[in-house]
């Protein structure tokens, strides 16, 4: 007969953190909340990739793209491109992001000496940017022949006709740098000349990267940027268990420094080729995490298949509709407490210590702080992240409210199939996620800011300063059978 198990599956609105004690030392400011992304021998050496704050966000067309890539890397964490889009454009994504080296940035807007005002006003109102670079090309990184600002020209003398050559500044009148000059260097000229932007050329005279005054007090407001050894930041890109031969190869090209495996439930024999692919032709420098699982046999599955870090949760997303159209899933915070504990067998067992990562389920600000408790790692959040500025989707007003559209993977919008792949012939047979609205939120780095602050604030209160320590030392009490829908259908409004 079917297994039944003796206790209910919980969510996290059932569950509270009992306050320890707080010493003079435990405030805010003092907490840590970098934890690791991928699997590493602990104790024994240094994790290869590590975030600064514990968020990433969902591999969705509604939240991940490369403009909030950047903005996320910009505050220590890491997003992955949504891969239910072509190998071509998914790439695309991930090089636009690789192309932001923390404080040198490739310039977007780009004219030739032959073009005109009226192209550069049509460019300045597409890129909201006021410095154009004019190349002999035309191209971001084609030979500088000078630069083009709000100064160089004023709309009412001038007819939008006049050609770029004449009212440009050009090479000769620019200071530049070279190759080889770091963003210290970079700054201290930009200060002591006056600078508002800066151009760094190779030694063929072809433009690399701008430097601007601006992203100097950005960079002071954004001190745990993600970044890799190259000053780039960090982003992250889904693929699925069909075209990973063709689309693993073009994100790694790309520069992606973690895939992972986007898909409704993990604990399949797709997931395992998958994993077996990447380690046959890549070995273990390209990291690949996988799931979704909710027990222990799920995750010992993955971890022995080579998961480089594992995802939990199965129904829990708020406009996922999985468990009312199949029936599956599981409590997120019963379905973190147990694969938080195979974790914890598996690293006893071998050494080896593989992140999990919770993903769906998350109502409420301090559900983050009781998923750190429970174990996990770091936490996948969509809803939370469609809300901002930086998400692609649009902002509407709705009902005298503002909200930006969000939609699930397994709608008919997304048609991500592969992400529901159990082997058979392609195609989106029904439904497992709606297209909807979410509250409009404001600007990422606010966001996440504030919501730092909460979990570090309720992390003192428990005594805790790091992570791990209040995994080890947290009080978690269960409060009631409160909470049967999980996700936050409470700020998500339905298209009808």
């Amino acid at each position: 007969m079917a297994f039944y198990y003796s206790e209910p599956s919980r969510t996290f609105s059932e569950y509270l953190l009992i306050p320890g004690y707080t010493g003079p030392d435990c405030i805010p400011g003092n907490v840590s909340l970098q934890t690791p992304l991928v699997k590493y021998r602990k104790g024994q050496e240094v994790c290869p990739i590590c975030l600064n704050i514990p968020l990433v966000s969902a591999i969705m067309q509604s939240v991940s793209n490369d403009t909030l890539a950047v903005a996320l890397a910009k505050e220590g964490g890491m997003s992955f491109i949504f891969g239910s889009q072509s190998i071509e454009s998914e790439a695309a994504m991930v090089e636009k992001v690789k192309a932001y080296k923390a404080g040198f940035v490739v310039s977007d807007s780009n004219v030739t000496p032959d073009n005109t005002l009226g192209d550069v006003l049509a460019m300045t109102r597409r890129s909201g940017h006021s410095t154009l670079a004019v190349t002999e090309d035309g191209t971001p990184n084609g030979k500088l022949l000078g630069v083009v600002t709000g100064r160089d020209y004023r709309v009412s003398r001038m007819t939008e006709d006049i050609p770029v050559r004449d009212f440009m500044t050009p090479i000769e009148r620019l200071i530049t740098a070279p190759a080889s000059t770091n963003l210290k260097e970079a700054n201290d000229i930009i200060w002591e000349h006056k600078l508002n932007s800066l151009p760094i050329i190779d030694d063929n005279g072809c433009l690399m990267y701008f430097v601007f005054r601006k992203d100097y007090a950005d960079h002071k407001d954004h001190p745990l940027s993600l970044q890799d050894a190259n000053k780039r930041y960090m982003v992250g890109a889904g693929i699925n268990t069909r075209d990973f031969t063709e689309r693993v190869p073009a994100l790694v090209k790309a520069g992606a420094d973690v895939l992972c495996i986007d898909s409704s439930e993990g604990h399949s024999i797709w997931q395992k080729r998958t994993i077996d692919y990447i380690r046959e032709n890549y070995g273990d420098s390209v990291k690949v995490g996988a799931g979704n699982v909710v027990d222990r046999e799920g995750f010992l599955y993955l971890a022995e298949a080579g998961a480089d870090f594992v995802k939990v949760g199965i129904g829990g997303g708020s406009i996922c509709i999985t468990r009312e159209q199949k029936g599956i899933g599981r409590g997120q915070a019963t379905a973190l407490i147990e694969v938080a504990a195979a974790r914890d067998e598996y690293f006893q067992e071998t050494g080896i210590y593989v992140p999990i990562c919770s993903d769906g389920g998350i109502v409420h600000d301090y559900h983050m702080t009781l998923a750190l408790a429970m174990g996990a790692d770091f936490l996948m959040l969509g809803r939370y992240f469609a809300r901002f500025d930086e998400s692609p989707t649009n902002k509407v007003l709705v009902d005298g409210v503002y909200r930006k559209e969000y939609w699930g993977e397994g709608s008919n919008r997304a048609r991500n199939w592969q992400r529901y792949d159990l082997g058979g012939a392609a195609g989106l047979s029904f439904e497992e996620g709606v297209d909807s609205y979410v509250t409009y939120a404001g600007s990422l780095h606010d966001g996440v800011e504030k919501s730092m602050y909460k979990v570090k604030s309720t992390m003192c209160n428990c005594g805790a300063v790091t992570i791990p320590q209040l995994q080890q030392d947290a009080r978690i009490t269960l409060v009631s059978a409160t909470s049967i829908v999980e996700g936050g259908y409470h700020d998500v409004i339905l298209k009808k």
